[in-house]
């Protein structure tokens, strides 16, 4: 018997017609029970305590703090040998923010390659980095995510490979991988196949049509395949719904029915 698909509302990129505060309860209205948030650190633990509980929705991820935007330091610094201090202290912050809103599963940023930096310099500090945090972090697990490089140049994870290599090296059970569909089309492609081989060090999917980053069904993938074999691989996870809607975001979801309700 295959396991239903479930699905999360991501509410850094969905609801943005609405503040924050009230991106909880659209998206319960929507018909979603659980959320990810990437970023809740400018805002105290108890609001999203509150809105948690006044919309009965489950947190089910947030991400690890990251730095200003177009420094080298904006898609984390896991993997930065002169800032190991500031990321624990950040991952600190972070799991504070899961436990204070329930929270299980954190997205560990690897970050960018600095480029006085070498590879297996940057890939040794990462390692320790997630291995230290998953030994902090009993009662969460921890996702490392590969980025494609049209979006984010130089991000020290790429592929699947990769971040499997890096999960099989931590060798913590409480680290696995997330498997952003629109990162793998764009990176590597034969989306399924990846998701075959590397099924065993999944833990959470995100999903995004290619090459706009849109909905399901506004671009190149087959997105009634790529469910199927989630189903047939009897997935039993969230399916976070990470993309920016093309017009309204409740407009948008018409794409639930169409490929999978």
């Amino acid at each position: 018997m295959t396991t239903p698909l479930k699905f999360s509302a991501n509410l850094k990129w969905l609801f943005t017609e609405l503040p924050i505060e009230q991106r909880y309860d659209a998206a319960a209205a929507a018909g979603f029970k659980a959320a990810e948030f990437a970023w809740p650190y400018d805002r105290p633990i108890a609001l999203f305590r509150d809105l948690l509980n006044n919309s009965g929705m489950q947190q089910l991820l947030i991400n690890t703090p990251t730095g200003k935007p177009g420094t080298v330091k904006a898609s984390g610094q896991a993997c930065h040998p002169d800032s190991i201090d500031a990321f624990r202290s950040d991952f600190l912050k972070s799991l504070e923010y899961a436990n204070g809103m329930d929270c299980r599963m954190i997205h560990l940023q690897a970050g960018i390659r600095q480029q006085d930096v070498s590879f297996d310099a940057a890939y040794t500090t990462l390692v320790e980095n997630v291995r230290w945090a998953a030994a902090q972090a009993n009662n969460v697990t921890l996702v490392l995510e590969a980025v494609n490089p049209n979006d984010i140049a130089g991000f020290i994870l790429r592929t699947q490979g990769q971040s499997s290599s890096v999960i099989r090296d931590v060798g913590a059970a409480n680290v696995g991988l997330l498997f952003d569909v629109y990162h793998v089309q764009r990176s590597e492609g034969d989306v399924t196949a990846r998701m075959r081989e590397f099924f065993p060090h999944i833990r959470h999917v995100q999903v995004a049509d290619s090459p706009g980053r849109n909905e399901p069904g506004t671009g190149e993938l087959n997105w009634s395949f790529i469910f199927h074999a989630l189903t047939e691989l009897n997935y039993e996870g969230w399916v976070g719904c990470e993309y920016r809607p093309a017009t309204e975001t409740v407009a948008g979801l018409k794409w639930l029915s169409d490929f999978v309700r």
